[in-house]
């Protein structure tokens, strides 16, 4: 089974949480209302995990289409994006792209780990498949769920974006599975690109952050159940 991993597994922290601990990390404690401020004025320029901007400066086009197959086009996009947010905190932007890179960054929904375990106890072989440009790895280790997780097809080390179908076949081949016989979970149109692999395909709805998020209906189709 196939499992996207923004929006799926996992959704990245509060903006104002995420501000408020950027800056500390830069040495300033910022009250919450400033941070709310900044939260927004940071999302609407372009977080990673957030809405698509609505403007990528002329500087960062490359950076921005490259984002997801090379790691340094990714750091430069998104801190390029921070960068053009004024604040009064020093290495701001730098700080809240760390964020992304530690765990304490993220929150996985309710429902990863118990899905993830009981497809493991069943004997069913999992790889997650995300366009995105770091290591997500260590986040699984740190959530205690790495153990869950038979092989990660990540676009930046693959070359290749969903909805491509190589990248879901890159997945399934490092499972050593049947495309027909393999489930894509997800929660866009991208994932849904499963299908042009031969693949079946399940998107859910997206949900608030460490909330239950349905993830666990995919256990019925897999022939298992929690």
């Amino acid at each position: 089974m196939l499992f996207d991993f923004h929006g799926t597994l996992a959704q990245v922290e509060d903006p104002v949480q995420w501000v408020l601990q950027a800056a500390a990390a830069c040495g300033r404690d910022l009250d919450r209302a400033k941070a709310t401020v900044l939260a927004d004025r940071l999302v609407m320029a372009g977080r990673a995990g957030g809405p698509v901007p609505h403007r990528v400066p002329p500087h960062l086009a490359e950076h921005w289409a490259d984002r997801d197959l090379y790691a340094h086009s990714h750091r430069a996009a998104y801190t390029g994006l921070a960068a053009t947010v004024t604040t009064d905190v020093d290495g701001l932007p730098d700080a809240l792209y760390e964020r992304l890179l530690d765990a304490d960054g993220w929150l996985p929904y309710a429902d990863s780990e118990p899905t993830l375990r009981t497809l493991h106890d069943a004997g069913i072989k999992v790889a997650v498949v995300s366009n995105i440009g770091f290591d997500i790895r260590p986040h699984f280790a740190s959530w205690g769920m790495d153990s869950l997780v038979d092989a990660f097809a990540l676009s930046y080390e693959v070359g290749r974006l969903k909805p491509d179908a190589a990248i879901f076949l890159r997945a399934c081949g490092m499972l050593g599975v049947d495309p027909e016989r393999t489930l894509m979970v997800g929660d866009t149109p991208a994932d849904a690109g499963a299908v042009q692999a031969g693949c079946a395909a399940l998107v859910l709805p997206a949900a608030e952050p460490g909330r239950p998020n349905g993830l666990s209906a995919s256990l019925a189709l897999a022939g298992c159940t929690a």
